[in-house]
């Protein structure tokens, strides 16, 4: 029997896996579907695909055609009576220099000299957390070394001596997404002086799989065992020296939300730093392992062929054994390695796959999943079903369940408008204007007090304080949108979307994993393109940077709501709302046209862990929202500040560079002539739009300051003049669709170079012009313009 067959409720055990797809295959043993392995089949989604499976403690989705790859024997009833677990006395954790036998240990880095530290661990085991416990806000977001993969460095806080750079999440070191390849090089080429390994305590044996590599790159660790709290509160417990003994490395309990544990570690941390104490064990695999030891003597055979070539290139020779054994290309490149010597490492490999019955691949990762299974047998206290999966499970049924899952999603997103632009934002809105106009009232005054020179009055009233703040005061909605969008992700809302969209989004040529990136584009695209990253397959990742930008950024939210609220005050919110639909409609057009024209082909396979839903830290949350807010306030004091006094200074004087009194006659007019006609046909075709939506293209907020300035004012009754209602509706759905901002431009240059970046700006003005033309033209034939 095949996967994609198995009953609901029923179990059965792995017997092989099947896949033209090397790297694909790679990844489906990475996620611990190795033969010999148990699995549950739970569900299926809404619409029938993907499906959802248990197995090592965990839920992980797959489409039932990738399903349909992997063999099953032995199907029978799940068993429902709880697993008998010895019990373990608990023990005091060992202080430093207890517990593990490391190799080295002699003073690497004095005291007072710089630390450098590696945060690495699977996604959703908590690192966020971690990290802003260790560093508190003393951090930065810069990329790593020639990628535009997001990367984070802090100071640790009471070791400022000490900085840790948060890798990205990741469930192995082979090369299957992008994010593994960065951390894998950032830890071999830029060699921290230490890893500080997160593991999730409540899914200790997926999380080990990770660990078990790290070990083998040779470098001083320390692994963090978080949300130990839970554990413990369901009956479990972990054998933290046994578990250090067995690995070979330092193992502190932590609870990253509650802040327990973090000095222990730190001091740990820093203490195997100091003195280069390396992992007591790099080997996993034993001689009378399966097959009779095969792949222990395959990788010690290799290991004694290439380690010259390792010692030269850097790499860690038992890292590089296991990385020839699976093939991987990057590490062969690196070893440069002649013919013969391939052709003796293919030789022994060939060798260990007929002794042992077995392919390398599933060697391999059986070989890492049996070591695990000994140490959490030898370890691990199980505890029973956690009241965390158990609330999930309950929550599943509604959130994911066949007739509910659509409306519910319906629901929730409808409640983030509802909150964003009412119950929450709109209050904080009003009082940020008032705030925003008071100053700008009292500074007034002051120049005017002091006699200031009425032109550097009116640079600084109406063009700086004018242009940044009618965008400040949109500052409070953009916020709480942030705030909403990283709940449903950090609470594991986001995983459940992906998987009940999957089948949709799949018919334009997308999976499910797409959904996510579109959706964080309603905050902002920049991050958005950038976590497109996490999407495995090239196909995907251009289709969804392509798409992205139609999803309609926070930063579009003051041209929305001033419009809205000035020509349509009964119905802001719907006129808003209206052209965030139209937004995914288009989206879906346009991903229609491009799977049948440039990204012909089916979209990768769809296989996603789904974790526990958890509450997100209150202080992570915090956190977050401090630095959407900062960074807006720094966008509003740079990008727009600038806009705002070129604006100002365009308007104000002639090509003699005279004050005018008309602004007609001055620079900006002559300049938006020349651009006003393109847009004549779409009914705004007055000078002073067209130079809005120019500047818009630095940043979309400068489209509302770019009016204030020129209408002297952003009130109903200034912007009458230059739109009705109609024509307002059209330039706000041309503002939806028309390119991002030279940010987000940018961004998709660094990610997919100069070629897309400019297909996306020339496809965005393209389309944009087309819809808000059909708009205005059927505006004209029902007579509403």
């Amino acid at each position: 029997m095949r996967l994609d067959a198995l009953e609901i409720g029923k179990d059965a055990i792995i017997a092989s896996v099947a896949s033209d797809d090397a790297a694909l295959r790679q990844h489906i043993l990475d996620m611990g579907l190795t033969p010999g392995t148990e699995v549950t089949m739970m569900k299926y989604a809404p619409m029938g695909d993907p499906m959802e499976i248990r197995l090592r403690g965990y839920e992980l989705t797959l489409r039932r055609a990738d399903a349909a790859r992997i063999e099953l024997v032995d199907v029978h009833d799940t068993d429902t009576v709880a697993a008998v677990n010895p019990h373990r006395e608990a023990c005091a954790h060992p202080a430093l220099g207890e517990g593990v036998t490391p190799r080295g240990g002699k003073m690497a880095i004095a005291a007072g000299d710089p630390i450098r530290f590696a945060l690495a661990g699977n996604q959703n085991c908590g690192k966020t957390t971690l990290f802003n416990q260790l560093t508190g806000s003393n951090q930065h977001v810069g990329n790593f070394p020639g990628v535009t993969v997001d990367r984070k460095d802090g100071t640790v806080r009471n070791h400022p001596e000490a900085t840790v750079t948060d890798l990205p999440g990741i469930y192995s070191l082979s090369p299957y997404t992008g994010e593994e390849v960065v951390s894998r090089q950032f830890i071999l080429d830029s060699r921290p002086d230490a890893l500080i390994n997160i593991i999730d305590a409540t899914n200790i044996e997926r999380n080990l799989y990770l660990t078990l590599q790290l070990i083998e790159l040779d470098r001083p660790m320390v692994v963090a065992l978080n949300m130990m709290d839970e554990v413990l509160a369901n009956g479990g417990s972990v054998d933290v020296n046994r578990l250090e003994g067995q690995l070979g490395v330092p193992v502190v309990p932590i609870s990253a939300v509650k802040g327990e544990g973090i000095d222990e570690l730190v001091e740990h941390a820093v203490h195997v730093a100091r003195f280069d104490e390396r992992p007591g064990r790099l080997d996993f695999c034993t001689p009378d392992g399966p097959g009779g030891g095969a792949v222990h003597r395959c990788i010690h055979g290799i290991a004694s062929l290439i380690e010259d070539h390792a010692r030269a290139s850097q790499i860690p020779v038992r890292f590089a054994a296991t990385k020839l054994v699976e093939g991987d290309e990057l590490v062969i490149s690196t070893l440069h390695l002649d013919k013969n010597e391939l052709d003796g490492i293919e030789h022994v490999i060939s060798q260990m796959e007929e002794e042992s019955g077995t392919d390398r691949l599933s060697a391999l990762a059986d070989m890492r999943f049996s070591f695990i299974e000994g140490v959490c047998q030898a370890c691990v206290t199980k505890p029973h079903e956690s009241r965390e999966h158990l609330r999930s499970v309950a929550i599943d049924r509604v959130l994911t369940g066949r007739y509910t899952a659509i409306p519910m999603f319906l629901l929730i997103m409808a409640a983030v408008f509802w909150l964003t632009f009412g119950a929450v934002g709109a209050p904080l809105q009003g009082l940020m204007e008032q705030l925003v106009g008071a100053g700008i009232s009292a500074i007034d005054d002051a120049l005017t007090a002091f006699g200031t020179n009425p032109v550097v009055k009116s640079l600084v009233v109406d063009g700086v304080l004018a242009g940044v703040g009618s965008v400040l005061s949109f500052l409070p909605i953009i916020v709480v949108l942030f705030l909403l969008l990283s709940i449903l992700e950090d609470s594991g809302y986001m995983a459940r979307v992906a998987f009940v969209m999957d089948k949709v989004l799949r018919r334009f040529g997308l999976s499910g994993r797409s959904f996510v990136p579109m959706l964080v584009g309603f905050g902002c695209s920049v991050p958005a393109i950038m976590s497109t990253r996490t999407l495995p397959s090239e196909h995907d990742r251009k289709m969804t940077v392509m798409l992205t930008p139609f999803m309609s950024c926070s930063a579009k939210l003051p041209v929305y709501g001033l419009l809205c609220a000035a020509f349509f005050p009964q119905a802001t919110v719907p006129a808003i709302v209206s052209l965030y639909v139209l937004g995914i409609v288009v989206g879906m057009v346009v991903a229609l046209v491009l799977r049948r024209t440039a990204f012909k082909g089916e979209p990768v396979p769809f296989i996603m862990e789904l974790p526990n839903y958890r509450l997100p830290g209150f202080k992570t949350t915090l956190m977050l929202a401090w630095d959407k807010a900062k960074g807006f306030v720094t966008k509003a004091f740079t990008i727009i500040f600038v806009a705002s006094v070129a604006v100002w200074f365009l308007q104000t004087f002639d090509v003699r560079m005279n004050v005018v009194s008309d602004q007609s006659q001055s620079l900006l007019a002559m300049v938006g002539g020349f651009i006003a006609p393109v847009f004549a046909p779409l009914g705004f075709g007055d000078w002073r739009a067209s130079c809005a939506l120019v500047c818009g293209l630095l940043a979309k907020e400068s489209v509302i300051s770019t009016l204030t300035v020129l209408l002297g004012s952003s009130s109903a009754t200034a912007l009458s003049g230059l739109f009705a209602p109609a024509t307002a509706y059209v330039f706000l759905v041309f503002t939806l669709l028309y390119p991002p901002c030279v940010a987000a431009i940018g961004t998709v240059k660094s990610e997919l170079g100069g070629r897309y970046a400019v297909a996306v700006f020339a496809l965005q003005v393209g389309v944009a012009w087309l819809v808000a033309f059909a708009f205005h033209t059927v505006m004209l034939a029902v007579g509403v313009l």
